[in-house]
């Protein structure tokens, strides 16, 4: 499994304020690069997307991981609802791909290029794959004992 260096949880929880100021912008962003891929769209609750409701989710959940990236064990319940819900709609392992191309320009869209560097940019990637393979683990456990039972 991936972490983060400290360099980069650093960037992560200096960066918490422009997610919390511009968040929702971000992950509307995202949402749009992602769903040029009509597969991907389709995993989607449109109505949440229409209504904002899944990019603020997202948002929130966002800036509870850079706020506590340094302390995961806060996010334990949270990742908990993620995951059963990433099970619920069929999200695998080959989506998380998909997800950083399209949430690192977004934030790079959104904070513009001064503010999301190049080492902004690299941190976020860093922080992004550290949750990206706690929730496949936590995901391909969860399909397994689905399976199982």
């Amino acid at each position: 499994m991936r972490t983060a260096s400290e360099a980069a949880k650093a960037i992560v929880k200096a960066t918490a304020p422009a997610i919390e100021k511009h968040g929702v912008e971000i992950t509307t962003a995202m949402y749009a690069r992602l769903f040029t891929d009509p597969a991907v769209k389709a995993m989607f609750d449109q109505a949440a997307q229409t209504s904002g409701e899944q990019p603020r989710r997202l948002a929130n959940a966002i800036l509870a991981y850079a706020k506590n990236i340094d302390k995961l064990e806060n996010l334990g319940p949270a990742v908990g609802r993620m995951v059963a819900r990433h099970v619920e709609t069929g999200v695998k392992a080959e989506h998380y791909p998909l997800v950083a191309a399209a949430l690192l320009p977004a934030i790079r869209d959104v904070l513009g290029a001064d503010v999301a560097t190049d080492e902004v940019l690299a941190a976020w990637g860093e922080a992004y794959w550290m949750l990206a393979d706690i929730l496949i683990a936590a995901e391909a456990q969860a399909y397994e004992d689905q399976q199982a039972a």
